[in-house]
């Protein structure tokens, strides 16, 4: 069926057909095969007779024809036979009969030939052309379907009008020409980055150069990340969006800069700075209904001017070095002030416990002393001689002694007896039961006297004066 109505749209609307606008002049059109200038055309059957066309004598003189002249097939059709082949064809597929002469003005052909016109056959097409038309009908309703991605809106149009916001899925809307659709996508995000040439990242423009609080110059790069907010808006109320958001960036952030110091903005508070930008640039698109959302400012480089920068460096490099310095010397003062303090409290402690130690000491000798006096008025010699007994024995405790007899006129006699107890304690601790050993006893008899021939020499002894005990003994 389709192929059908093809071949005859193909037949109405052929303007190649070299018998286009020929009919008139007695060449072969349509269904007529040329058999000759003088044959005979057959009317269509069920229709009368008609008056075949005119032709010239046999012995009429003949035109020459030029040289230059061209065939009369090569000629460009007449305007004035187009329409009325056009005409007769259109008519013939409705069923109706085809005019015969006529132009635009209904008048006869170029040829002047009166009413044994070409009659074009007629071609019963109705439904046929129907099929074709409701197919051509269906195609064009089809072509008002249309998808929509994830993450991206639709906005139908209807004749340039806004009509509508689709989501994502599929949709449909009324076809060309009456309505179409602009898809955009909102789930993009769109960087811009202001104060870089488009030589690259590393080019600086003059547009990063801003004045601080404090007069000095920064040179500030940074970032700018948006998307698509709302589709209607970001449609009709902008042209170019990179420059708006561009331009907003960069007038947000001089004024922000020009409010702060160069050291808040250089080292101490880039992202409170980007955090303030980020919310003035959306106040700005929002006010201007850009339909645009910002996500995020990022200061990628904050510097000096190349022109100052070596001595930004070397004020830079002294306070690192103070700064350093000021760490060491507080790591010192951490390191050596707890271990004076832990020093001063030790020292602290033992004054404290030497105090109480010597008021003790003090205490318990007073009250010593009491009780000796108690005990002295009730037995005044007994107590001195047992004070004199404990206070020898405390002295010699710790000293050598020797007992040396003075008094006899025999010789030297020698008694270590610190040397007699350490054996005496060896004897004891090395025996099986125990049991302390006595000493060897030296010769009763008396010491030989010395030869005569050969006296020992003896040194001399200076006469002893009374003893400590006899001294003591006769203060009684």
């Amino acid at each position: 069926m389709l192929r059908f109505g093809g071949s005859v749209l193909r037949r109405l609307f052929s303007l190649g057909d070299p018998r286009w606008g020929q009919s008139g002049s007695g060449q072969p059109t349509g269904g007529q095969s040329a058999s000759g200038q003088g044959s005979e055309q057959k009317p269509p059957s069920g229709e009368p007779d008609r008056e075949p066309p005119r032709q010239d004598p046999p012995d009429s003189p003949k035109e020459p024809r030029k040289p230059d002249s061209r065939p009369r097939s090569e000629e460009p059709p007449d305007l004035d036979e187009v329409w009325r082949d056009f005409n007769r064809r259109l008519s013939g597929m409705f069923g109706g009969k085809g005019r015969q002469g006529g132009g635009f003005g209904g008048g006869g052909g170029r040829s002047g030939g009166g009413g044994g016109g070409f009659k074009a056959p007629t071609v019963k097409t109705g439904p046929a052309f129907g099929f074709v038309a409701l197919g051509g009908v269906l195609v064009w309703l089809a072509t008002g379907f249309y998808i929509v991605q994830e993450g991206q809106s639709s906005i139908v149009l209807r004749f340039g009008e806004f009509r509508t916001t689709t989501s994502a899925g599929f949709n449909w809307r009324l076809p060309y020409p009456f309505e179409s659709h602009e898809i955009v996508n909102l789930s993009q995000i769109r960087q811009i980055t202001v104060g870089v040439r488009g030589g690259g990242a590393t080019s600086r423009s003059r547009d990063s150069l801003m004045l601080t609080k404090d007069e000095n110059m920064v040179d500030l790069q940074f970032a700018v990340q948006y998307r698509i907010g709302n589709p209607k808006d970001y449609l009709f109320n902008n042209v170019a969006t990179d420059d708006i958001v561009a331009q907003a960036a960069e007038t947000v952030m001089r004024e922000i800069v020009g409010r702060s110091l160069s050291d808040t903005v250089l080292y101490e508070n880039k992202e409170g700075i980007a955090r303030e930008a980020l919310s003035a640039i959306q106040a700005i698109a929002d006010r201007y209904g850009s339909g645009l959302s910002i996500v995020d400012v990022t200061i990628q480089n904050a510097q000096p001017p190349e022109e100052v920068q070596a001595a930004f460096s070397d004020a830079i490099k002294a306070g690192q070095d103070a700064e350093r310095l000021k760490n060491e010397g507080q790591a010192y003062a951490n390191d050596v002030i707890p271990r004076a303090r832990g020093s001063a409290e030790r020292l602290i402690q033992e004054a404290e416990a030497y105090r109480e130690r010597v008021i003790a000491t003090a205490t318990g000798d007073a009250d010593r002393f009491r009780k000796i006096v108690v005990e002295y008025n009730k037995a005044p010699a007994v107590t001195r001689e047992r004070m004199y007994l404990e206070a020898m024995q405390q002295v010699f405790t710790n000293v050598s002694k020797v007992m040396v007899d003075s008094r006899s006129n025999s010789n030297l006699l020698y008694l270590p007896l610190d040397r007699l107890m350490q054996q005496s304690a060896a004897g004891l601790m090395g025996t099986p039961g125990g049991l302390m050993q006595p000493p060897p006893s030296s010769p009763t008899g008396p010491a030989p006297a010395a030869a005569p021939e050969s006296p020992a020499p003896q040194p001399a002894v200076p006469s002893p004066g009374p003893s400590l005990r006899d001294r003591l003994r006769d203060a009684r």
